[in-house]
């Protein structure tokens, strides 16, 4: 049985992604450790998942146990993600946030170094250095993991270069790289000179469709509208707030937003500023478990994605794939990994980047044509066979194999 070290920046409570790839390396025979980010009064030091994922968080302060009071306060803005705008502290506190940080990798550094793994897997480019030490030290493989073209991303734009530096010396030292779609495989390979990455794509497990009345029912709706879902972060980038004013040019239909992020309020002032409370409705980020019965429960799903980065431009977005799932028809940004998927599958309406009037015009379609709707939800409930995590994840171990038996191949060959 291997023993493999998986690192997050985050509190390891909603990675769909990482506790999918986690729970396959674990069924496969594989002993999995997640060392994620610890926020005293809302996640544990330790604990073990079902299945027997081991996870260990160490917290984001050396000063955490004189902090517990404010940690439950500052949980949600800590947890919205990493990218915060550190330019906005005063010298002082930014000096104070980069030791912390500082702090918490060493930590995780220790840690991963004492567990004495086979292979440290690496998620996104914030732990490929401590990961990649760790390993050294211990003597584990590294398998890199990058969810995200991290070199042009929203929100990255100041950590660019130093990104990119990070990535071009320590990709090619890795044993094994995985990224999210071919547009990305196809990126790092040239960009940094290295075999194409495997791509593991943000599908969810196959999980039944049920009828569902959740959303409607939490939210008292009292027309028999469609429901049209947007889930995920609330991001910059993402085109929400062309959605929530398109909302007013799509009469006789709810929109829903699922998730949080830093345009949550913003969003919401917006919907009252339009008087679009009626129509337009927010609910907080839930639990992975219960996710797929909020989306089974709506009758449309929109992915309005703008092409700001070229991350964005290669994304085939894992909500798009749990509409899928959930046997919803689509209205999403014509972009190439996201254009591959719903033409594949003739499960929703493509509309040009940007398009306002090109979003408000499929909307209203789907919303005034329940047959249509019909028609590309049985299309996608079709796909869900297919495109679902179980189908890939083969990839994973197979890789594994890979590196593992390499491993295996130089201990050997010592003499």
């Amino acid at each position: 049985m291997s023993r493999i070290a998986m690192i997050v920046w985050n509190e390891f409570r909603n990675d769909a992604r990482v506790l999918k790839e986690a729970q396959t390396l674990q069924r496969a025979g594989h002993n999995v450790t997640v060392f994620a980010l610890h926020t005293p009064g809302v996640t544990q030091e330790q604990e073990t998942l079902d299945g027997g994922i081991a996870v260990s968080r160490v917290a984001r302060s050396p000063l955490w146990k004189w902090r517990k009071g404010r940690a439950v306060s500052s949980a949600a803005t800590s947890s919205a993600g990493h990218t915060a705008k550190i330019g906005r502290l005063s010298p002082t506190k930014q000096v104070l946030r980069i030791v912390a940080r500082l702090w918490t990798h060493a930590v995780l550094f220790t840690r991963m170094a004492l567990h004495r793994a086979d292979v440290v897997h690496a998620h996104d480019v914030n732990t490929l250095p401590t990961a990649w030490l760790a390993a050294k030290v211990s003597g584990a493989k590294v398998i890199y993991d990058a969810h995200e073209i991290s070199t042009s991303r929203e929100g990255y734009n100041s950590f660019r270069r130093l990104v990119g530096v990070v990535e071009k010396l320590l990709m090619p030292r890795v044993q094994g790289t995985i990224t999210t779609t071919d547009a990305r495989a196809k990126f790092f390979a040239r960009a940094y000179s290295i075999p194409r990455p495997v791509v593991l794509q943000n599908r969810p497990r196959l999980t039944p469709s049920r009828p569902s009345q959740r959303i409607r029912d939490q939210l008292q709706l009292a027309e028999p509208w469609p429901i049209i879902v947007y889930q995920g972060g609330l991001q910059q980038g993402r085109g929400l707030e062309r959605l929530v004013r398109i909302a007013a040019k799509v009469p006789n239909a709810y929109f829903v937003l699922i998730g949080g992020g830093r345009l949550t309020q913003s969003l919401i002032a917006l919907s009252e500023q339009l008087a679009l409370t009626e129509r337009v409705h927010f609910i907080p980020t839930v639990a992975l478990a219960d996710l797929p019965d909020y989306t089974a429960s709506a009758d449309i799903g929109v992915q309005p994605i703008e092409n700001t980065c070229l991350n964005h431009f290669t994304t085939d977005s894992n909500k798009l794939f749990e509409y899928l799932i959930a046997g919803l028809p689509v209205v999403a940004s014509d972009l190439p990994e996201i254009r591959r998927i719903v033409r594949a599958h003739d499960n929703g309406l493509l509309v040009r980047e940007g398009d306002d009037e090109g979003l408000a015009s499929a909307l209203q379609r789907l919303v005034n044509d329940p047959e249509l709707r019909a028609a590309l939800a049985a299309n996608s409930a079709k796909a869900s066979a297919h495109a679902n995590w179980e189908e890939q994840e083969v990839l994973l171990t197979v890789l594994y194999q890979r590196v593992l038996c390499d491993e295996l191949r130089s201990v050997t060959a010592r003499p």
